[in-house]
């Protein structure tokens, strides 16, 4: 299988470079799922639906009463001005592709000519499903991501595994990390507005100041996870926005406040939004107000012990056991919208090494995010490869 992906090597880098140079925002994907759906239909042999979860793109090959395997790849971009000065460099400014997903549909698109290649040579055994997903980095107006569209749609229906991978750009390239068991956060996003009177900056004993009241509740919202939540329970609180004031000489009215919270404990999940509360309630006292609002995101990632288990044996064959990392402990605290999918059906991720050979830290989510393409073979070997082994056994 890996003979055979290497062999499609210059397409899938070709098909990267061309998602890359046009990266589509989520929902928004229209060009990369006319692009998938295009290939899918010169390979031939798929049935293919699109507008699927809205931008999404279904493929599925195969017949007979054996199970359906559904691989999943993403394929939103980020809000992003890319810095890398290549000739495959994003043509949309302010959006890139710099966490992958460009990578993923070039890879699910080569897992693709190799399933045709399988059912000409020898069957299939089953069903094989191929999701293109949107939006996995955002929500919708109605806060919902790409992968529960998806699954509202049917993507899912009747699906006995489902697998994907990520690539990661930290990670020596031709590594496979798969650990059974948790593997990603539980996301949610709170936003909170501190409220005062305000007033002229010359006569601040005249007025309650929101700045001032900020600061006590800056060390509430910081001193939770250290002073709150059990430290053998991982857990994060982070504050990623804070806006207030207009004019030096204006002491305003209001301070908005945004920040992520991850967890992998359903307790401690319901514990953060708590004690969240409780933190910005600091500015009574000091005659302020607040109005918080909690926007849920994914759950935690799960990978099923037994599908996590065949990834692993595959990776061991194609890539090598030294290669192969599959101890159970969680990859981080990211979190990921295929976790829906796996609360559907038995499934399991892996994280790919990925990490440019210049030696430089292209972390994702950054403007100088890059991948080490030669990786792009195994990636499709093992997932195409893992699921020809779930209809067969």
């Amino acid at each position: 299988m890996l003979t055979r992906a290497q062999a499609l090597a210059d397409e899938m880098v070709r098909l990267r470079r061309d998602i890359h140079r046009h990266p589509e925002l989520a929902f928004q994907e229209v060009r990369t799922a006319e692009l998938v759906a295009d290939s899918l239909r010169e390979i031939g042999g798929y049935s293919v639906r699109t507008g699927v979860g809205k931008t999404g793109v279904v493929a599925e090959i195969g017949a007979g009463e054996g199970p359906t395997v559904a691989i999943r790849a993403d394929m939103d971009a980020l809000p992003i001005l890319e810095a890398n000065e290549v000739d495959y460099r994003s043509q949309m400014a302010g959006n890139m592709h710099a966490c992958g997903h460009d990578a993923h549909t070039a890879m699910l698109l080569g897992v693709a000519h190799l399933l045709k290649e399988c059912i000409a040579d020898e069957g299939l055994g089953g069903r094989v499903r191929l999701l293109f997903q949107p939006a996995e980095e955002a929500a919708d107006a109605e806060g919902i991501s790409g992968a529960p569209r998806m699954i509202t749609d049917g993507a899912l229906d009747g699906v006995d595994r489902v697998i994907a991978l990520h690539v990661s750009s930290t990670d020596p390239a031709g590594t496979i990390i798969v650990p059974p068991g948790r593997f990603c956060a539980a996301v949610d996003t709170f936003r909170a507005t501190i409220s005062a009177s305000g007033g002229h900056g010359a006569y601040p004993h005249e007025a309650t100041d929101p700045l001032w009241m900020l600061i006590p509740a800056l060390t509430a919202l910081h001193g939770v996870v250290a002073r709150r939540v059990d430290p053998l329970k991982p857990a994060v609180l982070s504050l990623g926005q804070i806006h207030g004031g207009s004019a030096s000489n204006v002491i305003p009215g209001q301070v908005f406040l945004e920040g992520t919270l991850r967890s992998f404990d359903a307790d401690v999940r319901a514990q953060l939004l708590a004690e969240v509360e409780r933190a910005l309630s600091v500015v009574r006292p000091l005659g302020g107000a607040y109005a918080l609002q909690i926007e849920r995101g994914y759950p935690p990632g799960y990978n099923n012990p037994e599908v996590a288990s065949s990834l692993a044996d595959v990776g061991r064959e194609l890539a090598g056991a030294q290669h192969v990392d599959d101890r159970p402990e969680p990859i981080g605290m990211g979190a990921e919208d295929f976790a829906y999918m796996c609360e559907r059906a038995p499934g399991a991720m892996f994280m790919l090494g990925a990490a440019t050979p210049d030696g430089l830290t292209r972390a994702h989510h950054t403007n100088i995010f890059d991948i080490d393409e030669r990786v792009l073979p195994l990636g499709a070997a093992v997932l195409a490869e893992t699921a020809l082994r779930f209809l067969r056994t």
